[in-house]
């Protein structure tokens, strides 16, 4: 049975997606909780963490209880001012960086968005070159370059390509297109044509199609497309292919973008980079 809702804060000085990240990963172990969850990113001032404060108490006051907060503030001010607000504040840079420093025996430096500053023009220039890749060769719009791919993610349409080749391409850099499994590419027993050449970069995708029915019903509503009859053959046939030509795949019906991103990488053996 179901708690009541918790709120919870990811708050940090950059964008909170680390943040983000790792908090989720410590909530999913609770899973009779529901979350409701709350990113506040740039909290790079004094005023910022005192707006942060008053919602952080405005929020107690509503609920009855204490809301918990996912923090990655670097400027020891700034954790001083959230952590007076009598929230479970769980640090993630003193939770670490603490440990590290007795290992190394050196002192962190305290700048707020080093790690942004990390990564140099050279690996940015990669990140970015990604991104275009992703998105020249989403959904097959084209197929010429191919041959740069470090993965080509096939699956029926609206099972996670997209946001995946993105996520792949954003977080590390890779090289990564899609490809939808028509209906007609799915009456052949072979693979699409275009799919031929690069079998050992394929890497499939599926989708419950009950979940797939609904996804597919908000975007085009009570079409052929959207019936349940017509995903559960698509999704049947696909993985039939998947098995008949040994591709890989995963099911992402249940799954974060960001296990499925870590599956394809192990499964595939791509170097994972880090920006």
């Amino acid at each position: 049975m179901l708690s009541a809702v918790r709120t919870v804060y990811y708050i940090s000085d950059g964008t909170a997606i680390t943040t983000e990240t790792v908090g989720n990963a410590v909530l999913s172990q609770f899973e009779t909780v529901r979350f409701k969850h709350v990113t506040v990113p740039f909290v790079d001032s004094v005023e910022r963490a005192k707006s942060v404060v008053t919602s952080v108490l405005r929020t107690e006051v509503e609920e009855g209880v204490r809301p918990i907060v996912f923090s990655s503030l670097v400027d020891p001010e700034l954790l001083n001012i959230i952590e007076s607000s009598g929230a479970l504040v769980m640090d993630l840079f003193s939770t670490f960086a603490g440990q590290v420093e007795g290992e190394l025996n050196t002192q962190q430096t305290h700048t707020s968005g080093r790690w942004h500053g990390v990564a140099d023009k050279e690996t940015y220039d990669t990140r970015i070159d990604a991104v275009h890749f992703a998105l020249n060769h989403d959904d097959g719009q084209s197929t010429r370059q191919y041959d740069r791919a470090q993965v080509i993610l096939v699956g029926v349409s609206r099972s996670g390509k997209t946001p995946t080749s993105l996520y792949l391409a954003m977080q590390f850099g890779i090289q990564a297109a899609n490809y939808p499994m028509t209906s007609d590419d799915l009456e052949s027993p072979q693979l699409p044509k275009v799919l031929r050449n690069y079998r050992a970069n394929l890497f499939g995708l599926t989708i419950d199609p009950e979940q797939l029915t609904q996804i597919r019903q908000a975007r085009r509503p009570n079409s052929r497309y959207a019936s349940l009859s017509q995903c559960r053959s698509e999704v049947e046939d696909c993985e039939q292919l998947f098995r008949r030509f040994a591709i890989p795949y995963v099911d992402t019906t249940a799954t974060s973008i960001e296990e499925i991103s870590s599956k394809v990488i192990h499964t595939m053996g791509i170097e994972r980079r880090l920006f």
